[in-house]
């Protein structure tokens, strides 16, 4: 299921390159300059960047896989020497577009018209580090930080890590240190989803983030730091099939993340208080936070917004429309990939359990689709068989057996050995070919070629 991934990846990929053009009414001048910037800064062609738009529209995300045309892979359809020159030319001129290189190329006689395709000298130079979002990651020009804030709910939200109290939760009691993730809303201020965590990497992220979307309905973008925890395919992957815009913040600029940073200072206060209540489990810590959250926070009056009104007053009388998406569709969304070979006993490892796939699968890799919430069961896929369940092993009494060889492995019935009458025919053909040498030798001569 490699090119399944791929084009996954392609496709979640385009989304973000057309997020600017489906934010909400944009008139026809806005569009054509947003358009326009687009073109110049990830190189691509209005026109191709039409038809994406028209299949998103049409398909949804679906509509931007690369259709599957059985093609090789290119890292050897361009010469290094030609792709070295497309280099010089893209660090002579960085906003020079792969079309305006391919056109240099072809009028200096390096290659011949249509000989180079756009989208595989693209794919090349991003490998090497020319793209044209690699060069602008070096631009030098750059602007002071701006406060802003969104017009309406649900239009950007941001989420932070904070480190928090030490908890006897470990082995043996032993005290482990917990952290907590929150989705804020920018126009509100509202806290759609916190809570603390055991652990700190990205299943916490992603449970917070499901949380929020079930209570409170899909974001049009949400906003990160560069954190390894947000910055990771499954996230571009599960924002591009909800059709939510996919933002990061610069590196090493903390003001960019202002109103996540000034309500983790708040939540310093009850930091402070929790630790005189001394919470001995994770769910009483999250159950002090909730209705910490619910009274010192939510229902409060916020200096940032009009009137001063609470997040929560904000959030619930904003008149635009909320968007829930199909549980079903929200599952798929949420859902992990990765890869395993079944070993011997027909089982594959994951994530320190056994799972029983099928003996018949002996040394196959197969895909593991899973919900990372959830992985009492697994979805095993294939090519040329339809998905299906597995779950944990439960060991019997009795080994399973061997699977029985296939039909189309089955030893077949033969007359004679092939193999021996070959070996008849050579040995004929050898004789007959020394034969004249041995009849018109003189009788005595030694053959010193023997």
């Amino acid at each position: 299921m490699k090119n399944q991934k791929k084009a996954e990846q392609i496709a979640a990929e385009r989304v973000q390159l057309l997020a600017p053009l489906l934010a909400e009414g944009l008139d026809p001048a806005k569009t054509r300059e947003i358009r326009q910037s687009i073109c110049e800064q990830m190189g691509v062609s209005e026109r191709t960047l039409r038809r994406y738009l028209a299949a998103y529209r049409q398909d949804g995300f679906e509509g931007l896989k690369p259709k599957s045309k059985g093609r090789t892979s290119s890292h050897c359809a361009i010469p290094p020497e030609i792709l070295e020159q497309a280099i010089l030319l893209r660090r002579e001129v960085p906003s020079r577009s792969v079309a305006q290189i391919i056109q240099v190329l072809e009028w200096e006689g390096y290659v011949q018209p249509g000989q180079i395709k756009r989208s595989t000298l693209q794919e090349r130079l991003s490998e090497k580090g020319y793209s044209t979002r690699h060069m602008r990651m070096y631009a030098s020009t750059g602007a002071a930080a701006r406060r802003f804030q969104q017009p309406h709910r649900n239009r950007l939200w941001h989420s932070d890590l904070k480190y928090g109290p030490y908890l006897p939760i470990g082995p043996d009691g032993a005290m482990k240190q917990v952290f907590l993730v929150t989705f804020i809303d920018d126009a509100t201020r509202f806290v759609l989803h916190g809570e603390f965590y055991p652990v700190m990497d990205q299943t916490i992220i992603e449970d917070a983030f499901r949380k929020a979307i079930q209570k409170y309905g899909v974001s049009e973008a949400v906003y990160f730091d560069n954190g390894k925890q947000y910055r990771t395919k499954w996230m571009t992957r599960t924002c591009s099939k909800l059709g939510i815009r996919l933002l990061f913040a610069k590196p090493y600029s903390p003001e960019a993340t202002g109103k996540v940073e000034r309500f983790n200072r708040v939540v310093d206060s009850f930091l402070t208080e929790a630790a005189l209540e001394k919470p001995k489990t994770l769910e009483r810590l999250n159950a002090l936070f909730e209705v910490w959250l619910s009274e010192c926070y939510q229902n409060k009056s916020h200096s940032s917004l009009e009137n001063k009104r609470s997040p929560e007053s904000a959030f619930r009388s904003d008149k635009k429309a909320l968007r829930f998406v199909d549980p079903e569709e929200l599952a798929h969304a949420f859902l992990h990939f990765e890869t395993r070979k079944v070993d011997k006993t027909g089982c594959i490892s994951f994530s320190g359990r056994t799972y029983e796939v099928g003996l018949p699968f002996v040394g196959c890799t197969v895909d593991v689709v899973y919900d990372p919430a959830d992985i009492t069961e697994l979805v095993i896929e294939y090519e040329g068989h339809e998905p299906w369940k597995v779950k944990e092993l439960v060991i019997g009494e009795r080994a399973g057996k061997r699977p029985r060889l296939p039909d189309h492995m089955q030893p077949l019935p033969a007359d004679s050995s092939r193999l021996l009458n070959a070996v008849e025919e050579q040995h004929r053909q050898r004789r007959a070919e020394q034969e004249p040498a041995i009849r018109f030798r003189k009788k005595g001569q030694v053959n010193r070629d023997v």
